[in-house]
């Protein structure tokens, strides 16, 4: 630097040049709106920022403490003692809420511990925690994060923010959910308690195993309430939440085992615990993932069933109550599978155990299991193409190649087997496809045969006390129920119902009415047909027609009353399946018809239909819908539905019922259901066999129970003589051990009863001395007792050779007593002409004997070769008594 007089004015002249001077100014004004403007970026930056930031915060949902809990809990079904049999989950919603006094206090602790050590000392956001995890995110390059959310951020996370597991990797809307859940913890945590806080949390938080909250990871854990946990046990739960899939104590024991170390060691660092608690829950390790191991083989097996038919049942009836009181399909569902539901149901679980017990036993059922296969197949092409065939693809090729009577019913599973390997072999070569298990995919179940299905009712208060929907073990959730779903033929059983239980109603027929057992056709020609292989019985009264199941009464009985009658009658009986006119291919079906009263129906019925029907006999003729359930609550005990008192309506006389009870007990003492008699406890009741046999039943009540028990073949299979008889052996075996520790009873003879004596043969008063050995004493109600005197026995000239009174011209006449014919109701003599099939082959017309007087009238005697007649029936007497004379073997 020059300091001499020549620099300094160097200096000066520098300082006061123009030139220079101007570029100075031009630099400085540079400057300052450089300035200016760097001033104005970061206003406009900040400004821009805070209006982010409140359009961040005001778009934050608007919420109260109520909404903070978690949406999606399991509903509970109870049996009627309490006892908890099943639960409705959908996914996300296996959650049990529990109140603070429920859980154990070191269960909070060691959340706390574990998760927000500061939990009780910050505002809901723990900015130490930011810190750390900022400093640790910076010192890794972003490669290390650290969680630095609160419990109470956590909650807000499980409970309002629930998608952002779909955030993914898009960090603008991470931090704008961060941003609302911080601001909403620090609300939150100004209005309520830290201990209701850490409550919600508890109910909410994601545990593994499809479990939320700390309830339901106490129960799916260790098989116990979490009020029960030891500290030990708390920690292992508390160390699931961070990672639910990798500290999975199941899964990864040893993960969680590691974190459940630190989550002790920090509540005894924080005197959550003492020194000793701390030893003993550290000496504890090994022995409480042994305890989750070993529970978890058990809970595997208990819940292998997946479910109970009567459960399912539950179900479906609470759903479609739901419907029916103002919820739609969809949102019936979701209250069901996530709403926390409570179902009280009907399950006496003492009756469910037997039923299961009986169901499951092999000596019930015939000796040789048959078992019903249910098949799809699907190959795929080399292009990738898939092709499907099915079971019934499967039977139309046996049936086309192997054999026609192919059905699907093996005698092993290992025959099943074979035929599938034949089957799948084939359609592979068909198809020009390798035979190796990657270019075919197959659905393969099987069920053992014959099935059944059986639901038992307290008839006094239509409570269903227990149901099972098939033998064998169930395959899922609400798969097919025998008992509600399958409508099966119901044969005899409806013979009460339909026929009987009308006409002694309404009809003013009595047990006591007659009605000859002999050929008789339906309207259409074709006969009616009885259960036993050859001949006919004559005249028969209802009362024997009940018990002995007598196939051409019960049909003339419907014809004379109508099958309109019996129709409405078995509507009221609470039937639902039935139809009085559909469209089946090209035909009309209805089931208004004389078949009705055999169980000829279009579709059939099921059970639990049958069962309810015959409770409505066992009640005194009053139907009680019958129900699953008696009320259904939500989570906080409100009451949802209420089905304490359900619908009842008179569907018979009370009379009419005993009546009917009556002749049935008569059933179970002498007739076709003796097999089902247990002693000592009063029983009535009817059985039922299809034409086949396809399907056999056995309904019946007890003064306190009434059940329908069916079995049959999924496909329609005849039942040989063994298993014909399977519904009457589980009906006895069950009922037998469900009224042990009853007291034996007989059934009410309730007011309007009489019992008057009458002759069997023609229903009215006996005449003494010609009614003899045919009198017996029969129930009625008052008001239709007989007034009228036996008009089918006469005494006085009887024809011997027709057996009827004789005509005054009769050669053949003595003074005797007859049987004369049995005059039927008009409505009957349609249906009475049958053409009979002789052994030679030739045919026979059968007309009804409506005559009151034997042949040999004025007409007979017109016919000039009538001498020759009456010495050909002199021959047939003259064999007659010949024959009637000789010694019986």
């Amino acid at each position: 630097m020059n300091y001499g007089k020549k620099g300094v004015r160097a200096k000066q002249k520098a300082l006061n040049s123009k030139s220079q001077k101007w570029g100075r100014k031009l630099a400085l004004t540079c400057v300052k709106i450089m300035l200016a403007a760097v001033v104005g970026i970061g206003i406009c930056g900040v400004a821009a920022g805070i209006g982010v930031f409140r359009g961040i915060l005001s778009s934050t949902p608007t919420i109260r403490l109520s909404d903070v809990v978690a949406v999606g809990e399991a509903t509970i079904v109870y049996d009627k003692e309490g006892n908890e049999i099943d639960q409705y989950v959908s996914t996300n919603s296996n959650r049990l809420s529990v109140g603070m006094d429920e859980i154990p206090d070191y269960m909070g602790k060691a959340f706390v511990a574990i998760e927000d050590e500061r939990f009780y000392q910050h505002n809901g956001i723990d900015f130490k925690s930011i810190l750390r995890a900022g400093y640790q995110f910076l010192k890794t390059g972003g490669e290390e994060a650290q969680g630095a959310s609160t419990i109470t951020q956590q909650l807000l996370k499980n409970t309002v923010f629930t998608d952002w597991t779909s955030e993914g990797n898009n960090k603008i809307k991470k931090i704008k959910r961060k941003i609302q859940e911080q601001y909403l913890a620090l609300e939150i945590t100004k209005y309520y308690s830290k201990d209701e806080i850490l409550l919600r949390y508890m109910n909410a938080i994601n545990l593994g195993q499809n479990t939320l909250g700390v309830e339901s990871a106490s129960l799916r854990y260790f098989g116990k309430h979490c009020s029960d946990l030891t500290i030990s046990e708390c920690a292992v739960i508390a160390s699931i939440t961070q990672n639910p899939s990798k500290y999975n104590p199941i899964r990864h024991p040893e993960e969680n085992a590691k974190r459940r170390e630190t989550c002790l060691k920090k509540m005894l660092e924080l005197g959550f615990i003492s020194q000793a608690q701390y030893d003993e829950a550290v000496a504890d390790t090994d022995a409480v993932y042994e305890r989750i191991g070993l529970y978890d083989i058990d809970y595997q097996e208990a819940n292998a069933t997946t479910g109970s038919y009567f459960s399912d049942a539950v179900y479906e009836q609470v759903k479609q109550d739901l419907i029916l009181s103002g919820y739609n399909e969809a949102m019936a569902e979701t209250l069901l599978t996530s709403g926390g539901l409570r179902v009280e149901s009907t399950l006496d679980p003492k009756i469910q155990a037997i039923l299961n017990e009986e169901y499951a036993d092999p000596s019930n059922y015939p000796e040789n299991v048959k078992w019903y296969l249910n098949y799809a197949l699907t190959i795929i092409s080399p292009d990738g193409t898939k092709n499907n065939f099915s079971k019934e693809n499967m039977m139309t090729w046996f049936k086309e190649n192997q054999n026609k009577k192919f059905n699907l019913i093996f005698s092993s599973q290992d025959d099943a087997y074979a035929a599938i390997d034949t089957y799948r072999s084939a359609m592979l070569a068909q198809l020009g496809v390798e035979d190796n298990a990657d270019n075919y995919e197959e659905t393969i179940t099987m069920t053992p045969q014959p099935q059944s299905a059986m639901v038992i009712e307290e008839q006094s208060t239509g409570h269903i006390v227990a149901m099972i929907g098939g033998r064998g073990s169930k395959e899922g959730r609400r798969t097919l129920n025998r008992a509600t779903s399958a409508k099966r033929l119901p044969g005899s059983t409806f013979k009460v119902v339909a026929s009987y239980a009308p006409a002694l109603d309404s009809a003013g027929k009595t047990l006591a009415t007659v009605y000859n057992d002999a050929p008789f056709n339906y309207a259409d020609g074709t006969p009616v047909r009885n259960w036993y292989k050859s001949g006919y019985r004559g005249i028969q009264n209802i009362r024997s027609a009940i018990r002995d199941s007598l196939n051409i009464i019960a049909v003339k009985n419907i014809t004379v009353i109508t099958p309109r009658l019996g129709y409405d009658y078995l509507l009221n009986f609470g039937f639902t399946t039935l139809t009085d006119g559909v469209q089946v291919g090209n035909e009309i079906k209805s089931d208004v018809n004389q078949s009705l009263a055999l169980g000829g129906l279009t579709y059939g019925v099921t059970p639990y239909e049958l069962t309810a029907a015959y409770a409505a006999i066992a009640n005194g003729g009053t139907y009680v819908t019958p129900k699953l359930y008696t009320r259904v609550t939500d989570s906080d005990g409100n009451v949802i539905l209420d089905n304490t008192n359900p619908p009842t309506r008179q569907v018979i006389k009370e009379t009419t019922a005993f009546l009917l009870t009556s002749a049935m007990q008569d059933v179970v003492t002498s007739g076709t259901g003796g097999k089902v008699n247990f002693g000592g406890m009063a029983i009535a009741g009817k059985t039922g066999t299809t034409t086949g046999p396809t399907d056999a039943w056995f309904a019946g009540y007890t003064p306190y129970y009434t059940a329908a028990t069916w079995t049959g073949y999924d496909n329609n299979v005849d039942l040989n003589n063994a298993e014909d008889g399977v519904s009457k052996t589980l009906w006895r075996k069950v009922m037998k051990r469900v009224h042990e520790d009853l007291p034996n009873t007989q059934f009410p003879v309730p007011s309007g009863i009489v019992q008057v004596a009458v002759c069997s043969q023609s229903g009215k008063l006996p005449i003494p001395g010609l009614c003899d050995g045919c009198v017996y004493t029969e129930y009625f109600a008052e008001g239709t007792e007989p007034t009228e005197s036996c008009d089918v026995h006469y005494q006085g000239e009887i024809c011997a050779y027709d057996g009827l009174p004789a005509s005054p011209d009769c050669p053949f006449k003595y003074t005797g007593i007859a049987t004369m014919p049995l005059v039927e109701d008009p409505a009957l003599q349609q249906g009475s002409t049958v053409i009979i099939n002789n052994p030679d082959g030739t045919q026979t017309v059968s007309t009804p004997n409506t005559r009151t007087q034997c042949q040999h009238d004025a007409t007979f005697f017109a016919n000039p070769d009538y001498e020759a007649v009456i010495n050909q029936q002199q021959a047939e007497i003259n064999a007659r008594n010949a024959a009637a004379q000789q010694p019986q073997e």
